[in-house]
């Protein structure tokens, strides 16, 4: 593709540090001190994601990466997907998977208007109908999926809390969430969503629960260290109803193997593994629908 005709496809790279009021609280933009050529995106002080808008396949959060490549290890790349991010910040995931996958379409959700304007007018995204950009609440867009209406869905939703913490509003975690999304999802699509949060992995037992009920494969994805509970950080989990990685594009062994390459090698649970890691934990069963906010 000619630089100009990406051009037209692509909104400007306005990119300038500082900090911009949102209707959240604040973003700041600033370089990332180890990545040449990056951008940091902050939202209220905590890192939410990074901006290159040269190298969308260059991912520098680990989660990112490990989502990158459990996608890269299911789907083909001349695959027409459509991809649902509940939670758009700078779209990050959607240019990757836009560049990825150069037939496959993409809606971001976010509910901070301001925010969604900043990344739209700034960050050099790939236009509609290639990524959408919805204004939205997440667990109100999934539960008004449609069977079959999405390829992969992806949920990366943290809020702010009073302790200072990010973490994913307890509607869009439990069975009722993890349900709807195994319906939007159709028997050949992927749900995946990034858990983070303290080292008690309560919590991230119970999401693990509720995708068990929701799809036949469920693949957890993250460093030795955090699954042993000894730091604070993310784990990617994936639903599918059928093995996570095509045999046609290497399968689970190439899969295992490309994790463990990683600068922090990962590792990835399925089968036994994950029942384990459950150790017969509850789901949550919170309304994907909070009946206060949406009578």
């Amino acid at each position: 593709m000619s630089k100009q005709r990406r051009n037209q496809k692509h909104s400007a790279v306005n990119i300038e540090p500082g900090i911009y009021e949102i209707d959240s609280g604040t973003a700041e933009i600033k370089p990332d001190p180890f990545t040449p050529g990056a951008w940091l995106l902050l939202l209220n002080g905590v890192q939410s994601s990074q901006i290159i808008p040269d190298e969308p396949q260059r991912l520098g959060f680990e989660y990112m990466r490990w989502i990158a490549i459990a996608l890269g290890f299911r789907y083909p790349q001349d695959a027409n997907l459509r991809f649902l991010h509940l939670g758009g910040a700078a779209a990050t995931l959607a240019r990757w998977g836009a560049d990825r996958y150069p037939h496959s379409r993409h809606t971001t959700v976010e509910l901070d208007a301001k925010l969604t304007e900043l990344a739209r007018n700034n960050f050099g995204l790939p236009r509609a109908p290639i990524i959408k950009m919805r204004v939205a609440e997440a667990g109100q867009v999934l539960a008004e999926t449609r069977p079959d209406s999405w390829d992969v869905i992806i949920r990366d939703v943290f809020i702010g809390t009073t302790r200072g913490d990010h973490i994913t509003p307890g509607h869009l975690t439990g069975l009722e969430a993890a349900e709807q999304a195994a319906s939007a999802v159709g028997p050949k699509g992927a749900y995946l969503l990034n858990y983070g949060g303290s080292p008690n992995l309560q919590p991230a037992r119970q999401e693990a629960a509720a995708l068990a009920q929701a799809f036949k494969y469920v693949t957890l994805i993250s460093d030795a260290t955090m699954f042993k509970g000894r730091r604070r950080g993310n784990i990617v989990m994936v639903g599918t109803q059928t093995p996570l990685a095509n045999p046609d594009l290497g399968g689970m062994d190439a899969f295992s193997a490309a994790l463990r390459a990683e600068p922090l090698p990962a590792q990835a649970k399925c089968g036994v593994a994950t029942t384990n890691f459950i150790a017969g934990t509850p789901p949550s069963l919170t309304p994907l629908l909070l009946r206060q906010e949406y009578p």
